[in-house]
């Protein structure tokens, strides 16, 4: 079975993403926008959600993680908890 290691950044609106987005694009570490920046629990540990398997995240996140590319940020992803910018740190 596939799985993936993946970290991401949840913020409530399509405009923060974006400005994160660019915010990492210029260089901004990943890690430190997540603690700073994402309302989701798992920012405290830079955005880090561990190692998962397809379905144990929610559909918008599977599609992501199991067919984008490792080692890129992908975003905005919409899904019923709001905005979230990730990154695929590994997949096998």
């Amino acid at each position: 079975m596939t799985r993936a290691r993946a970290r991401h950044i949840l913020v409530s609106t399509e405009a923060e993403c974006l400005e994160l987005k660019s915010k990492l694009e210029q260089g901004a570490e990943f890690e430190s926008l997540a603690k700073q920046h994402s309302t989701c629990p798992s920012g405290q540990r830079g955005g880090d959600l561990g190692e998962f398997g397809p379905g144990q995240m929610v559909k918008e996140f599977d599609q992501v993680v199991f067919n984008e590319a490792v080692g890129v940020v992908h975003g905005p992803v919409k899904t019923q908890f709001g905005y979230h910018l990730l990154e695929i740190t590994s997949r096998d």
